[in-house]
């Protein structure tokens, strides 16, 4: 018998994308049940003792955390997205969070209350970015051929720089031919594209907007 699966969202959050984007992988299908996290319900709160999301429920049991949730899909459904070999699985959970670390420097980007800051944060990012760049197979994906859920785990911080490159030339991607390349495979990807709703675009320009910093200046003077 085929669980039933129910994704509770937040339409920005990019932790939300990674679980949907395994779901998809895996060609499961699933309801999406988006919340606002400024007014969070109480069902919800009871689901997440963290009060974050993604949830997901799998027959009515709550798994909360991405992390958990890719690895829990990972374990119970084909096809299998992580490495077969024990050290090469490890080292791909160790980019992972690398990814986690990566979306905090992005989140501290477009936070930054003025331009020093935010040049700084922006040299943050990129020195990220070249580390990448040094491990890195030849593509399409983190490890070659075949997706994974560490490709799983960049492809939402990747869609920022849709929005940001709209500012301007950044130079994030400047001289990183393969970093360059893995974006542009995953935003091909169609489980990457099928994880924001069509209006993610203009959401994400109103909550860059909305913080007050020095790139929301950037983008209020466009």
């Amino acid at each position: 018998m085929k669980a039933n699966f129910i994704l509770v969202s937040h339409a920005l959050c990019p932790y939300v994308q990674r679980a949907a984007i395994v779901l998809a992988e895996k060609a499961v299908s699933f309801e999406r049940r988006d919340i606002d996290l400024g007014d969070k319900p109480d069902w919800f709160l009871r689901l997440s003792p963290l009060a974050k999301t993604p949830v997901l429920l799998v027959d009515g049991t709550a798994l909360f955390e991405s992390a958990v949730i890719c690895e829990y899909l990972d374990d119970s459904l084909a096809p299998r997205l992580h490495p077969e070999a024990a050290l090469e699985r490890a080292r791909h959970r160790a980019w992972i969070e690398f990814g986690s670390a990566l979306l905090n420097a992005i989140g501290a980007f477009y936070n930054a209350p003025g331009e020093s800051e935010l040049t700084a944060r922006a040299r943050d990012i990129r020195s990220r970015f070249e580390q990448l760049e040094e491990v890195l197979a030849d593509g399409p994906f983190f490890a070659g051929e075949r997706f994974g859920i560490v490709d799983a785990a960049f492809a939402p911080a990747f869609r920022y720089f849709d929005q940001f490159e709209t500012l301007g030339d950044l130079s994030f991607f400047t001289g990183l031919p393969k970093l360059s390349a893995w974006r542009a495979a995953l935003a091909e990807r169609p489980s990457v594209c099928s994880a924001v709703h069509a209006d993610y675009p203009r959401l994400l320009r109103q909550f860059l907007l909305g913080r007050g910093s020095a790139l929301s200046r950037r983008i209020g003077g466009q």
